[in-house]
């Protein structure tokens, strides 16, 4: 089906008090390295129907497809091994996830253009970062724009992002005393850290932040923080792969710890899911085709198709190949369990730039997107962020 195009990337001025208003809002990694993340000099304008019904719906069906994934996955060995999930810890994913543990949030990557389909590039369903931004940082953009007139007044934006993360942690934390822990000297994790610790106190709980590297092991079993109080309840903003290697993966499955994102996400936040939910919903008009690069049906793609590792971050170790040709390759340490092959879709250009929608799903409810661009066509670390507007 294609589609009138009405997705636009619409050239604006940039408020001038914009710096100040970000460090005020506690947003201090608005620039990075001294270039632009946070970048308002444009904006992406959709109409309300695109929103609703080319991502709103869409990425409750991929998040549904997603679930199913999971629900075929957790008691068959033969999908977790193919995703390289360690053994050790087939135990403890199948546990939280027969035990219906609750996932706060993820974000859904997509490559959209206006015309034909959103189509899923992967799923950020463990670690995603951006959420600040994408719920209060764009908000007050779209406040301020249309006050000083840079925007219609009629604007909306598709966001109810932070209202849900406030209800999200009222059912999964109620009464509870939360950790929140992660590398809290990068400066995007501590801000997102600081964000969700906020928004878990808005929702009647107490909190407790903590680097990842000073949680304690008690003889009994028990995480601790580092005045000894046992971590019932943790946000962790590190990923489970990472933990599953860690010193203490060993002793995840025996403590008490009850943990966000849950650990059946650890098979979601594996580029394996996008040749799984091929095979499971072969022809989907929002997905691609992707296959295990050692599965011999690989070959259908031909010699155009992204390479990704089954664990990547921030665009690493991903090459874009075009005609046997390798375009564009992101270095990085990633790799070492296996690579799947995606069909290329190349990315929408406006205007020089290739912007990627993240699509955010707090409690599997679609409700707010974020859009980063690059003259790179693979979404990198350095990537800027670009607000967003419904007219």
């Amino acid at each position: 089906m294609l589609y009138h195009r009405s997705m636009q990337r619409i050239i604006c001025p940039e408020r001038s008090d914009w710096h100040t208003t970000a460090e005020e809002t506690g947003f201090d990694f608005h620039t990075i390295d001294g270039e632009r993340y946070w970048d308002e000099r444009a904006y992406y304008a959709f109409s309300l129907e695109e929103i609703e019904h080319r991502i709103e719906a869409p990425s409750a069906e991929i998040d549904a497809m997603c679930l199913e994934l999971v629900g075929n996955a957790v008691d068959d060995d033969n999908y977790l091994r193919r995703l390289k999930i360690p053994e050790a810890f087939w135990p403890l994913i199948a546990t939280s996830w027969h035990r219906d543990e609750s996932s706060l949030y993820g974000r859904l990557d997509l490559s959209y253009d206006g015309r034909g389909p959103a189509k899923l590039l992967e799923y950020n369903a463990d670690t995603p970062t951006s959420i600040f931004e994408a719920a209060v940082f764009q908000w007050t953009w779209l406040e301020q724009a249309i006050e000083r007139q840079i925007i219609p007044g009629h604007a909306d934006q598709f966001n109810s992002i932070h209202e849900r993360l406030i209800d999200a942690w009222k059912k999964v934390g109620a009464g509870s005393h939360v950790h929140l822990a992660g590398t809290t000297e990068e400066t995007e994790d501590a801000g997102t850290l600081a964000y969700l610790e906020d928004t878990a106190r808005q929702a009647g709980l107490a909190t407790t932040l903590i680097d990842i590297e000073d949680i304690g092991l008690r003889d009994d079993g028990s995480f601790v923080d580092l005045d000894d109080r046992p971590i019932d309840l943790m946000f962790k903003l590190y990923p489970w792969e990472w933990m599953f290697h860690d010193a203490f993966g060993a002793r995840l499955a025996d403590a008490p710890t009850r943990w966000i994102e849950p650990p059946w996400k650890a098979i979601l936040s594996n580029k394996g899911i996008l040749p799984l939910l091929w095979e499971m919903f072969p022809g989907h008009p929002n997905l691609l085709p992707a296959y295990f690069e050692d599965d011999p049906n690989a070959a259908q793609l031909g010699a155009s198709f992204v390479r990704k590792p089954l664990y990547s971050r921030e665009g690493a170790n991903i090459a874009l190949v075009s005609g046997g040709v390798t375009v564009v390759e992101q270095e990085g340490p990633y790799g070492a369990e296996g690579f799947i092959r995606q069909a290329l879709a190349p990315l929408p250009n406006f205007s020089g730039q290739y912007p990627v929608l993240g699509s955010w799903l707090i409690d599997h409810t679609p409700c707010g997107l974020s859009i980063r661009e690059d003259e790179n066509p693979i979404t990198g670390n350095t990537s800027r962020f670009l607000p967003h507007a419904i007219l």
